[in-house]
């Protein structure tokens, strides 16, 4: 029986999802932290750039009667825990991760262009949301991430 890891470069596809985890972790922080802000009501301060009390007012800051911000922090830690599992050798993670950063990206651009061209403001959290997706699509688009022949009749 084989190993659900079998690739041709095992080091460089551990690394990338470990590192993918890690910069889930930032995305994390930011989407709870909004989150929490958006709960008690607080109004946030933007010290970068001007704009954050009016996106995150926006009526396109919620999902029905749930902060946006909520999903952001679950769809985060789903990624995250894909990139952990797909990280120790989990092959079967690798298309659902994908899939879901694909959804997060395509979220990503559609909030960019609202705080574009709908609501004519930036949030700076939103932005490093942004960021955050952005890197993580790059990274899971990266050589290095099929398994080889062997790999993928295994799975």
């Amino acid at each position: 029986m084989t190993s659900p890891a079998v690739s041709q470069n095992p080091a460089s596809i551990i690394w990338k999802y470990l590192v993918m985890a890690l910069v889930s972790l930032a995305g994390l922080g930011d989407a709870i932290y909004l989150t929490v802000e958006h709960i008690t009501g607080a109004t946030l301060r933007c010290s970068i750039i001007s704009g954050c009390s009016e996106v995150l007012s926006s009526p396109y800051a919620q999902v029905g009667p749930v902060p946006l911000a909520a999903v952001g922090a679950a769809a985060y830690f789903a990624v995250f825990s894909l990139a952990i599992l797909t990280a120790f050798g989990y092959r079967a993670t690798v298309l659902p991760l994908k899939i879901l950063l694909a959804l997060m990206f395509a979220t990503t651009l559609w909030l960019l262009y609202l705080q574009a061209f709908v609501i004519h403001h930036f949030c700076q959290y939103c932005l490093l949301s942004a960021a955050v997706t952005t890197t993580l699509t790059i990274i899971v688009l990266l050589p290095g991430s099929k398994g080889s022949k062997a790999g993928a009749a295994a799975n």
